[in-house]
């Protein structure tokens, strides 16, 4: 079997769209097939606070809820519901409840409903300023209200304390088909920022055109308050590299940078987004996906930008979905691989700035499972895994 059919259909095992199926079907994202209905469910995200506690945004019975553990996840308290009413959620595979913790204690968080059309939906968001004790009204962060693409939302609060978010939106591509202009390829990066701990919101301010329409936004804060976004672009005519670029609270945005050169050329979302990560010294660290001819399977870089070194292939064939973090002097990278029979937990970390890594098993389910996410505390690492056998599981990376 060629070795990119193949992986294709590793990638469609794992309960993702895989690139050739993408390419068939027209960009099938967001379909609300029972399988991604309940990916979406498993859908989580979460966060240490200042004093330890790990703080877990998820589903609860169709509610966005949160939940809370004191002592690492090893146990949970009873989740307190964001939402008054079950509603649905995104089922993008990229697509999942967002949580973000500000310097007061607050607790923020974001989700992505859709609409009443295919591949539409709205960024909503809520807060906690009681230690989650109870949450805000949802409101809606975009001003544009229009039945098209708002999704695949990113969370995050920057160094001055100022909740921003970032997401996908298709409202430049509607504009230029009422147009009857040129073609526009994909749909553009917007984002958002409030200066009232979520009370409002100021944008939308666009970031970049020509991003791919279905893939997570990676962010990193950086302490003048700005803010490096990482996601898949779509360069002429079709490569689906990535690009990163970075913005300002006041809705400044400075130039788009290619970030990865695989080459990727596909006529569609590989529904598979980047991670990204900054060390002490100010250097970029990222892991993203290719499925090129050339350059298949997950890739770790650092140095992003013209001087990318794409230095590491993370993982086997089958790895999938990988995110990245710094816990102190470590790079830890964790993935999902599919080994045919369960997906299993992997994990690599390097102590010398990439040049040797280590190689860890963490944990397997043969149950569906949901993306895997780092966790940093002080030089401790660990890996967030909301898995059907296994809910809201934590598992230290070993030192």
């Amino acid at each position: 079997m060629h070795r990119t059919l193949r992986f294709a259909l590793v990638l469609g095992f794992l309960g993702l769209v895989s690139p050739i199926r993408a390419a068939e079907t027209v960009h099938a994202h967001g379909g609300k097939s029972a399988e991604a209905q309940a990916q979406a469910e498993l859908g989580a995200l979460a966060a240490f606070d200042a004093r330890g506690t790990l703080w877990a945004a998820h589903k609860v019975s169709g509610h966005i809820a949160v939940s809370r553990s004191e002592d690492r996840g090893t146990s949970w308290l009873n989740p307190v519901l964001v939402t008054p009413a079950p509603e649905p959620t995104d089922t993008g595979a990229d697509a999942r409840p967002k949580i973000a913790l500000g310097p007061g204690g607050e607790i923020y968080v974001t989700w992505t409903k859709p609409l009443g059309k295919p591949y539409t939906g709205e960024i909503k968001f809520a807060r906690s300023l009681d230690g989650g004790r109870t949450f805000s009204t949802p409101t809606i962060v975009h001003q544009d209200r229009q039945v098209i693409t708002h999704r695949f939302d990113a969370l995050t609060v920057n160094s001055q304390g100022q909740v921003i978010v970032a997401w996908i939106d298709k409202r430049d591509l509607v504009a230029a088909v009422a147009a009857k202009g040129p073609p526009y390829r994909g749909a553009a990066v917007y984002f958002a920022v409030s200066d009232d701990r979520g009370a409002t919101f100021r944008g939308d301010y666009k970031l970049a055109d020509h991003s791919c329409e279905c893939c997570r936004i990676a962010l990193v804060n950086h302490g003048d308050g700005s803010v490096t976004a990482l996601w898949r672009h779509i360069f002429e005519p079709n490569l689906r590299d990535h690009a990163l670029a970075r913005f300002y609270p006041d809705g400044r945005a400075g130039p788009v940078t290619r970030a990865s050169f695989e080459d990727w050329r596909i006529d569609a979302c590989p529904h598979h987004g980047p991670a990204l990560a900054e060390d002490a010294k100010g250097n970029l660290h990222a892991v993203w996906l290719s499925a090129s001819p050339q350059s298949q399977g997950v890739f770790y870089g650092r140095k992003l930008g013209d001087k990318t070194e794409s230095l590491r292939r993370i993982g086997g064939e089958a790895a999938a979905h990988a995110d990245i973090a710094i816990a102190g002097s470590r790079i830890v990278i964790a993935w999902k691989e599919f080994d045919g029979e369960q997906t299993r937990l992997r994990a690599t970390d390097s102590k010398d700035g990439g040049e040797h890594w280590r190689e860890f098993d963490l944990t397997s389910t043969a149950g569906p499972s949901d993306h895997p996410r780092v966790l940093t505390r002080g030089n401790a690492a660990y890996v967030f895994w909301n898995t059907r056998d296994q809910p809201l599981s934590v598992t230290e990376v070993p030192q």
